[in-house]
């Protein structure tokens, strides 16, 4: 039994579908090849530790910023800690913070892992008034059993020193 089919329409058919499959194939893996820097997941910490997310891999670490965790140097280089119910996550910054960040406050910092564990933010991302919370962040805090709703003070772990 032969492979090509027996009628010549029903041949030519299938030889057009079999040279532009392979091109098509490869159109899509070069565009999904060419997206694989732009794609950025969301972790909280305790998801990051979980997901043992490889250094220097883009990703996107929301929390609330931890109480007395913000150190600010005279290069411009700031500390803080990110903080979920589960975990906690050290972020390094070089640059000016957005104006509304602030202690206890949710936020989304885009950067990845150094070999050390730490968090290198390229882009620091506040919640920009009282009532707004990335939905990331919220998605997360209500999963975790933590979501207080708008405009609610922040969890206790949010308050712990580290």
């Amino acid at each position: 039994m032969s492979f090509w089919p027996q009628s010549r329409k029903a041949r030519r058919r299938l030889t057009i579908l079999l040279a532009i499959a392979p091109v098509l194939a490869l159109a899509v893996g070069l565009a999904l090849y060419g997206l694989r820097d732009s794609i950025s997941l969301f972790y909280t910490p305790a998801q990051a530790q979980e997901a043992k997310v490889s250094a220097g891999r883009k990703v996107q670490l929301g929390g609330l910023v931890q109480h007395g965790s913000v150190v600010k140097y005279p290069d411009g280089n700031v500390e803080f800690v990110i903080a979920d119910q589960k975990a906690t996550a050290k972020v390094v910054y070089h640059g000016d913070l957005p104006d509304l960040f602030r202690e206890g406050q949710g936020i989304v910092a885009e950067g990845s892992f150094n070999p050390a564990g730490v968090f290198e933010a390229k882009l620091v991302l506040a919640k920009h008034d009282e009532r707004y919370m990335p939905r990331e962040v919220s998605k997360a805090l209500k999963e975790q059993g933590e979501w207080r709703g708008e405009g609610a003070d922040a969890p206790a772990y949010g308050s712990q020193k580290p």
